[in-house]
């Protein structure tokens, strides 16, 4: 209930803000719930994300530091976030989005690559699509890269990709995640060709 009141709430700051935001590709989405992957390029492109794909909920990881504090915890409960110690991920990175992708109807979003996350959740990407045995779906971002730019009313493109076909091996050795992953980055690479081929962006 939270998810779909908050949801609202911030399609009218984006259209306050920026008032440019373009979805191609959403025909590609199942029906069913899917796990949704992406390169990290802004802290804002999760929001963005959430209300192309709408009326689809999602939950996503949130670093364990913010839980503690109660006002925040409430909100990303209710927003369907869990929380992941990124010194300690532990088994709870995997288990909980399996359990909650068999069990509900939310799908995944999850930034596998870049900076901001480890590599290791390359690996965690390829675990949770074989255990829960959900498609994965490639989205990329194109627009504003900061707040700044944002308030420019840039155009927002979001675009979403079919799923990405990947054939797991009786064993998910190092050599064959990085296969499956370079699939992945293919499709982002060919989203990002079809939206706008001179749109470049530097990690920072």
């Amino acid at each position: 209930m939270f998810y779909r009141i908050i949801r609202p709430i911030a399609r009218a700051i984006i259209w306050l803000l920026n008032g440019h935001l373009h979805v191609h590709g959403k025909d590609n989405l199942p029906d069913s719930n899917y796990i949704l992957v992406a390169p990290h390029r802004t802290w804002f492109e999760p929001v963005l994300f959430a209300l192309a794909a709408s009326p689809r909920t999602f939950m996503f990881m949130a670093k364990v530091e913010l839980f503690k504090n109660p006002i925040l915890r409430f909100i990303l409960v209710h927003a369907h976030a869990f929380p992941v110690d990124r010194k300690h991920p532990g088994p709870s990175v995997v288990k909980v989005p399996i359990k909650g992708l068999k069990q509900g109807d939310d799908s995944l979003m999850l930034f596998p690559s870049g900076t901001r996350h480890s590599a290791a959740l390359k690996g965690g990407v390829l675990l949770i699509a074989r255990l829960s045995k959900k498609p994965v779906v490639p989205v990329i971002y194109q627009g504003p890269l900061t707040f700044k730019t944002l308030l420019k009313r840039q155009p927002l493109n979001v675009c979403f990709g079919k799923p990405v076909v990947l054939t797991f091996p009786a064993k998910l050795t190092k050599e064959a995640e990085a296969a499956m992953f370079s699939q992945i980055e293919r499709a982002w690479d060919e989203l990002d060709a079809q939206q706008n081929p001179h749109f470049h962006y530097t990690a920072k």
